[in-house]
């Protein structure tokens, strides 16, 4: 019985010892650096969202997914970006209306 322990304890420690030296040597997978406390990657221009600029975005991952602050602030943006838009077309129609249609000439 104490030389089962005894094993099972000498293939955690090895088993820990080797975990912690290929951390060491090849850290947590990442392609760059962590960001710095309360900073983030994600970027939409102020103006102008496109498609491509959607397309681009990126979120720091945590351990359950992405971190939810970046993703609300995205959709907060794109919200009021698709607000703007459907204003716009609201006035655009507006005037389309208003504007006596020209008449034809024969």
């Amino acid at each position: 019985m104490l030389t089962l322990l005894l094993y099972v304890l000498i293939v955690g420690l090895v088993a820990t010892v080797l975990f912690l030296v290929a951390s060491a040597i090849f850290g947590r997978s990442e392609e760059l650096g962590p960001l710095p406390e309360a900073t983030t990657a994600t970027v939409l221009p102020t103006e102008g969202i496109s498609g491509a600029d959607v397309r681009a975005l990126r979120f720091q991952q945590v351990v359950r997914g992405y971190k939810a602050g970046e993703v609300d602030w995205a959709l907060t943006r794109l919200a009021a970006r698709i607000d703007e838009l459907q204003s716009q077309l609201a006035e655009a129609r507006d005037l389309a209306r208003q504007v006596p249609a020209a008449p034809e000439s024969k």
